[in-house]
């Protein structure tokens, strides 16, 4: 069906997933800014040595503090300087956190279409498995709006839903830019990249930190900055440890903790977006509910998403606002002077109140016949 919403300021939302890091694992740089993260811990070697466990199980003993995780902190200036640069200089929802405290595909569930049906990765032996479950993409082109979903060579995560898979709206993640250049740049895009690309350990984090900013310095060039917001988090925790305890928010069928999981970096960024730290408490719903009220889609109908007050407030959709709001990013392969931090440093904003008193237990798979499957329950905790 066509959409008949009133044409506004934003015209494309351009939503990036990295892969494996937490706010203090990445961002030790944001201190300087007034940020809400640790500073003094020792640096990460680049490439990361190995990857370490991350999934439920391992996730649930880190926050009741059996373990760390790996207690390192990459030089964000030294490596990522861009990253550094859209964190000084952009949005930061310092508070973000994975959907759901436990490994990737969960977690990119809950980017796409806001819910999962599994709580871990699924074995890449034999076929993967696929479920009719809403999408943000599928959504998003049933009301008129073009999308494409820019990944690796699997099309993953969106093959994992049958309204998607085999679109040819599954393009690769070089074609991003490609199609910025070419002025074919959708209303929506979703950005995952293949390894080392995706920042997933043990690779050199330098290598999908450049293949962001080459994305973005595309769109810039081709004048499309102050007409799209830019979403940009990483999926899960990593095995990575995070000096803020997440709020309790929904638990799982055995009571035990499943959101928030760790805090992990979100950094939101355009002409229109207002800059600045930003405190709240948000998930990766959160994301896309901000996608759906900035191209003013209807509900989602999955009410994970659509009852999230989302992030849309931190973009001027004023027709007549002073812009840009954020200045443009220095263009891939240019020098970056960060932005001066202020004197004296200041003294970081404590953890909101958690958003809800009692945790909400996990609910039902709601697909797109308006049948259900069972709560996600295949990781038992022990």
């Amino acid at each position: 069906m066509a959409h008949s919403r009133t044409p506004g300021p934003i015209e494309h939302v351009v939503v990036m997933v990295q892969e494996n890091h937490t706010t203090d694992n990445y961002l030790r740089s944001a201190a300087a800014y007034g940020a809400n993260v640790a500073t003094g811990w020792p640096t990460a070697a680049n490439p990361p040595a190995s990857d370490q466990p991350h999934d439920r199980a391992t996730w649930v003993r880190w926050l009741e503090r059996k373990i760390t995780g790996a207690h390192v902190q990459f030089d964000t200036a030294a490596v990522m300087p861009f990253y550094a640069w859209l964190a000084a200089s952009g949005a930061l929802l310092e508070n973000h956190c994975s959907g759901f405290g436990t490994n990737s595909t969960p977690n990119h569930l809950l980017i796409v279409g806001g819910q999962t049906p599994t709580l871990k990765n699924p074995s890449r032996k034999g076929p993967q498995p696929v479920w009719d479950m809403p999408s943000l993409p599928g959504h998003a082109g049933d009301h008129g709006f073009s999308w494409r979903a820019y990944t690796g060579s699997s099309g993953y995560p969106v093959e994992f839903y049958r309204q998607l898979q085999g679109s040819p709206n599954i393009v690769r993640s070089d074609q991003l830019a490609a199609d910025a250049a070419a002025g074919a740049l959708p209303a929506l895009s979703m950005l995952w990249h293949d390894s080392p690309r995706d920042e997933h350990p043990a690779a050199d984090v330098t290598l999908g930190h450049n293949a962001i900013w080459q994305t973005v310095s595309a769109i810039v060039a081709a004048g499309l900055w102050n007409s799209t917001v830019f979403l940009l988090t990483w999926d899960d925790w990593g095995g990575y440890d995070d000096h803020v305890v997440p709020p309790h928010i929904e638990s799982d069928l055995s009571g035990h903790q499943l959101a928030y999981g760790s805090r992990l970096p979100l950094l939101m960024f355009g002409g229109r977006v207002r800059p600045g730290i930003d405190h709240r408490w948000c998930g990766h719903t959160s994301i896309t509910k901000t996608v759906l009220q900035l191209l003013g889609l209807p509900p989602l109908g999955v009410p994970r998403v659509d009852n999230d007050p989302g992030l849309a407030d931190l973009v001027d959709q004023r027709p007549d606002a002073p812009l840009p709001l954020m200045p443009a990013p220095p263009a891939f392969g240019t020098t970056i002077l960060q932005p001066p931090p202020p004197h004296p440093t200041p003294t970081p904003t404590p953890p909101p109140p958690p958003p809800v008193t009692t945790p909400n237990p996990v609910g039902p798979i709601l697909l797109r016949d308006g049948t259900t499957l069972p709560p996600p329950n295949d990781v038992v905790i022990k």
